[in-house]
């Protein structure tokens, strides 16, 4: 690798980390899953590999997508808020029921299918990820001209990383997750991150 792919690919693995590092609705459910165990690499490798494909069309395709689909982005967006809307009201209704903690959770809830889907619905119906990794990230990835494929491998890389850590790393938060209480918490906030997201969606 020469040194402007080095420099490009560690610019795109930082640029891109500090994109998805902020809260929002696919990791909100990535750390979910997490903590019950339930599927967890399934949903953590749809995630990644859904930015990668993302920030691949970003780096190499954004003008000619904006020019094809001008439609596309409205669409996404009306769609992506109302799917927010229903998965706020699902985990507000589990923080207002209850009765759930960890070790009751492991195993249980959405099927393989369902927590596949649901993840690839956050990502792919979500305006705000098209945002980052389409329109952002492949602005910036134009300054490296040639080396511009380094900077999309490094922001992939990223992504790879962060899913995984977030998704495997939320067993440590275990113990707290043994109590009711702060299952209740977690969804109320999800709940909360959700219907922020799709009013942002909608006064956009």
């Amino acid at each position: 690798m020469t040194q402007d792919m080095l420099h490009a690919a560690l610019t795109g693995f930082v640029t891109g980390l500090s994109l998805i590092v902020a809260i929002g609705a696919q990791n909100a459910f990535v750390l979910r899953q997490g903590l019950k165990r339930t599927h967890v690499l399934p949903v953590v490798l749809i995630c990644a590999l859904s930015d990668a494909v993302l920030i691949t069309l970003g780096v190499f395709a954004s003008a000619q997508i904006a020019k094809a689909f001008p439609p596309l982005l409205p669409l996404l967006r009306w769609g992506g808020a109302a799917f927010l809307i229903y998965y706020g009201a699902k985990a507000a209704l589990s923080a207002w029921r209850g009765g759930g903690h960890l070790e009751a959770a492991e195993g249980e809830g959405q099927s393989r299918t369902a927590a596949m889907l649901t993840a690839l619905a956050l990502t792919w119906l979500n305006p705000h990820v098209y945002l980052d990794t389409v329109v952002l990230l492949g602005a910036i990835s134009a300054r490296f001209g040639e080396a511009r494929a380094g900077f999309a491998l490094g922001a992939a890389f990223a992504s790879l990383v962060f899913f995984f850590a977030l998704g495997y790393g939320a067993r440590l938060l275990a113990p707290v997750f043994a109590r009711e209480a702060a299952w209740r918490v977690l969804d109320g906030a999800i709940a909360l991150v959700m219907w922020s997201i799709a009013l942002s969606l909608i006064l956009t």
